[in-house]
């Protein structure tokens, strides 16, 4: 959701404006913004999954990369229960590390191939939550319980020694495993075979069901997107162009480029209104990144001159949508 004028302590994430630059061209002296202005919230007390829509280069993995601290923001500010995350004290910043955790694309990069996989949770277990051997050994079998494993099934073993949905199933595990109430996921079944994909969107759900977890889950697959998630946030070239549920976007898309999205899911769906004619998705323009107005105007069907020269508003469409598109101004 987009918020304006919103009381942080309210919600669980707030991210307040966050923009993020970058440099271009010769020595890089030229700038692009890879996330304008953006703002986005989970609630409090309702655990939720919101799904950060869009193609490469929209700013989704920059996205999550400030929120875990990676990466600082040019502007704005990142709000976790009403805490300013950049301006943490040393033991908060531990906290931190433990109430926010990430899963992130390629389960075979998490891990070092030279290590076992259980010290990776042996460690979490330690460092983090401060357990003795007899504890973690408890605390960790309980947890790969929960995916569909079992200490005994992972210990001692490299990841050479497992498929790929099992590791990610572990790398779900360590994350986790410190109890977190805020889950990043970066593509986490992008690399998994179709037949692996729904058995690790079910965990997910899970999750948020039975561990009061909520998610933020990126991913440019529309029909993963519509499965797993509660509330959809489209980016495209570091804007904000649509939010609402994930229900409403799929079934009814109001910005140009969400209908773009929609139109690429070849499965045909007579519930959903405004398809388009497709229109071929380009590589990282920079051209697009610096345009003065709408930053999808050189590839929209309906753009006008001023599409091509002023920033569309933001625009509240029913009181629980969030378009940013002269379509909607009145």
């Amino acid at each position: 959701m987009i918020l304006v004028n919103a009381d942080v302590n309210n919600y669980l994430l707030y991210i307040d404006k966050i923009t993020k630059t970058y440099g271009y061209g010769l020595l890089g002296l030229r700038r692009f913004k890879a996330l304008d202005e953006v703002t986005l919230a989970l609630p409090l007390q309702e655990p939720e999954i919101l799904v950060l829509i869009g193609e490469t280069g929209s700013g989704k993995t920059t996205l999550l990369k400030i929120v875990l601290r990676i990466v600082t923001p040019d502007a704005g500010s990142v709000y976790y229960k009403g805490k300013d995350i950049f301006k943490l004290r040393s033991s908060e910043v531990r906290w931190y590390r433990r109430e926010v955790q990430a899963i992130f694309q390629d389960p075979y990069e998490t891990f070092n191939p030279l290590r076992t996989v259980d010290g990776y949770l042996f460690d979490t277990a330690k460092h983090l939550l401060g357990l003795d051997r007899k504890e973690a050994e408890a605390l960790i079998d309980e947890t790969l319980n929960f995916v569909g494993l079992s200490l005994s099934r992972v210990k001692g073993k490299k990841i050479k020694e497992f498929s790929g949905g099992e590791l990610q199933r572990v790398s779900i595990a360590r994350a986790i495993l410190t109890k977190p109430r805020l889950l990043l996921a970066d593509e986490p079944v992008s690399m998994l075979d179709a037949s692996l994909r729904v058995n690790i969107l079910n965990i997910f759900r899970e999750m948020k069901k039975k561990l009061g977890l909520s998610i933020i889950y990126v991913t440019h697959d529309l029909a993963t997107a519509y499965y797993v998630g509660d509330e959809m946030a489209v980016l495209y070239r570091g804007v904000l162009v649509e939010t609402g549920s994930a229900e409403d976007l799929y079934k009814e898309p109001l910005h140009p480029y969400t209908q773009l999205l929609m139109n690429s899911i070849l499965e045909p769906d007579i519930g959903v209104k405004n398809r388009i004619r497709p229109i071929k998705l380009s590589s990282i323009e920079i051209k697009e990144f610096i345009a003065p107005g709408c930053k999808f105007a050189s590839r929209c069907p309906y753009a006008t001159p001023r599409c091509h020269k002023e920033i569309p508003p933001t625009i509240t469409v029913d009181n629980r949508r969030y378009v940013r598109c002269w379509l909607y101004a009145k």
